[in-house]
């Protein structure tokens, strides 16, 4: 079973600052169809001027990830964790109990565009911790690289849910494959570029839904980078 999240039905927020699209229901968008997909609760494709960010606001029971793909992003919280993500760099902050943090964009001149995503954890009221990591491109092209899992298998960011992401990215007339386990569902999130997933054609944001299929077969079309949620 396939279903599909063009780029162009995602909901909008454009404040002058942030320009932003939400795959699923967030702030002031809410569509009943499209709330969350398992356990991925958040996809938000946003954009944020020069010198501009979110203040300082709380968070708490979510595992929240920040994936840079131009600019730069500063990260600032209540554990005293500050850092500048860059593109190819995910951040990962398990808010648990409650954590405050700011992001902004720490740039006098150009834009960041960059994903933030939210996966409800398995446990509430966990320790907040917070974890950094470079996935370089290399380790990426024409293959699978696990960003983040339970176990931290392969050098990944830990989550605190049954729940794998993966990238890939692909070039044109370039394939991967993952196999599918019975009872669970992948989400597959185009973050650049363009691909055939299945035989469904797919351009940046647009996104699909896989279950009850052996395999997802992907299938570069334009040069770009694909995420993958593999989800119980």
């Amino acid at each position: 079973m396939y279903t599909v999240r063009k780029a162009s039905e995602r909901g909008v927020t454009n404040i002058g600052w942030l320009n932003s699209r939400h795959t699923f229901s967030f702030g002031d968008y809410f569509d009943p169809r499209h709330q969350n997909y398992r356990a991925l609760r958040v996809i938000n494709d946003d954009r944020v001027a020069p010198g501009a960010g979110f203040g300082t606001h709380p968070h708490r029971d979510m595992e929240i990830l920040s994936y840079v793909l131009s600019g730069q992003l500063e990260h600032r919280d209540s554990l005293g964790a500050g850092a500048v993500i860059r593109p190819g760099e995910w951040q990962k902050m398990t808010a648990g109990t409650g954590v405050r943090h700011s992001e902004f964009n720490p740039s006098p001149a150009d834009p960041v565009h960059f994903l933030q995503i939210w996966i409800v954890p398995a446990v509430r009221g966990l320790p907040p911790s917070y974890e950094q990591r470079l996935f370089p491109e290399e380790e990426k092209r024409g293959r699978w690289r696990t960003v983040a899992s339970p176990d931290g298998r392969d050098g990944s960011i830990v989550l605190h849910q049954d729940a794998v992401l993966s990238a890939t990215v692909l070039k044109p007339g370039e394939a991967v494959s993952y196999a599918l386990s019975p009872g669970r569902g992948t989400w597959l999130h185009v973050a650049t570029g363009s691909v055939t997933v299945n035989g469904h054609d797919l351009w940046p944001g647009d996104a699909i839904a896989v279950e009850g299929e052996a395999a997802v077969e992907v299938n570069g079309r334009e040069t770009g980078e694909v995420l993958l949620f593999d989800l119980a």
